[in-house]
This record gives C-alpha cells, structure tokens and sequence, in this order.
C-alpha cells in the first residue's frame, strides 16, 4: 500500500492573504456588470453552501468527542467557517469568555483588567478597567471586537467600568453593642419607667 501524497499545507499566516485576496475579488465581481460575474457569484455561494455542509457533518461525526471538537475549535480558520456557518459547537456564553481570556494578557501588560460580567438577550456585558493606561477607547474597541470575531450573533457588547467595591465597615464599629445608643441620643430603653419591684395581688400597704 503506496504512501499517502504529501499535500502542501497552509499555516495562519498564509492563509490571511488569500483571503484578502478572495474578498478584494468578490467586491470586484459584485461591481462587474454581466451574466458572467452573476455566474461567478452563485458559483461562490453554492460552493460556500456545499463546504458548511460537509464543515457541519465532520462537528456531527466528531459531536461524542469533545476533545476532538475542542481541537476545531482551537484552529483560527476552523474557528471562522464554524462562525460563519453558524455551526460552532460551543454556546455563545463560552465563546464570549474565551475571548475575555484571550485578551487578559495582553490587556493586563497594558494595565488595564477585564472580566466578563455576563450574557444576556443577545448581549455581552464585559467589564473593563483602564484608568492606569491611556487609550481607554480605543482599549473598548479592542475588546469589543475580539469579542464580535468569537460570537459574530451578538446584538451588542457594552463594555462598563468595574463596579465599585463596598464600603468598608469602620473597625470601632465592630466594638460597639448593638443597644447602644449614639452619644446625646437616649435609648428607647433609658424612657422606659423601671418596675420599682415585683407585682403583688394586694392593694396598697
């Protein structure tokens, strides 16, 4: 049995300019009047259509393995057509804080903090802190971003300041009994009339 052919593979970085190149070619075709360009188009689309297809029968096959779906996932150009095709195996939920942990070291070495707060009605709320470093927005872009690339069906990602953190009790208050009243104020027991002894069933001596 002959060995399998060796098949020249693309890494990451080879696979980013042809699809530079694909999207610079499809604006073109999309601006080219004519049956041909319309042809070419549809040839695109259900060329497109056909590979989620098979994309989306390997994340069935490999759907008892969760090792194996982690690994698809992993790979930047599987982690797009998955994307792209809607056929991710993760919830939004998780892709959302994979993309808050991608982005904690690099934002962390810039002095800012980020932690994802939660996802709700098609909505990431991601908080931010980035008072030590400039570029704030710029910063919120970023995240926002990243954030979009991992869960392109969001409706929005609000990224907030942290909230604050809570008053801290004042330590002389933990010596204080709770009856006791604040100095110039008197306590509610202080007006109470004190029993002058025990209740007898007689009258008056």
């Amino acid at each position: 049995m002959g060995e399998p052919p060796c098949i020249q593979r693309l890494d990451d970085a080879a696979v980013e300019p042809r699809l530079t190149r694909l999207d610079a070619a499809l604006g073109q075709l999309e601006q080219t009047p004519g049956r041909t360009a319309e042809l070419a188009l549809e040839a695109v689309e259900i060329l497109t259509e056909v590979y989620g297809e098979a994309l989306a029968r390997v994340t069935d096959l490999a759907a008892d393995d969760r090792r194996a779906l982690d690994r698809l996932a992993d790979d930047e150009l599987l982690r797009h057509l998955l994307l792209l095709h809607r056929i991710h195996p993760d919830p939004v939920e998780r892709r959302v804080a994979r993309a808050v942990d991608d982005l904690r070291p690099q934002l962390r070495a810039r002095g800012a903090e980020i932690a994802l707060v939660g996802v709700q009605d098609e909505v990431a709320r991601i908080s931010l802190s980035a008072s030590s470093c400039g570029g704030g927005e710029a910063l919120r872009d970023q995240v926002r971003e990243l954030v979009l690339t991992f869960a392109p069906e969001l409706s929005a990602v609000d990224v907030v300041a942290p909230a604050a953190a809570p008053a801290l009790i004042p330590v002389a208050t933990l010596w204080q009994r709770p009856d006791r009243a604040p100095a110039g104020q008197v306590s509610v027991g202080d007006r109470m009339p004190q029993a002058a002894g025990p209740l007898t069933s007689g009258g008056p001596p």
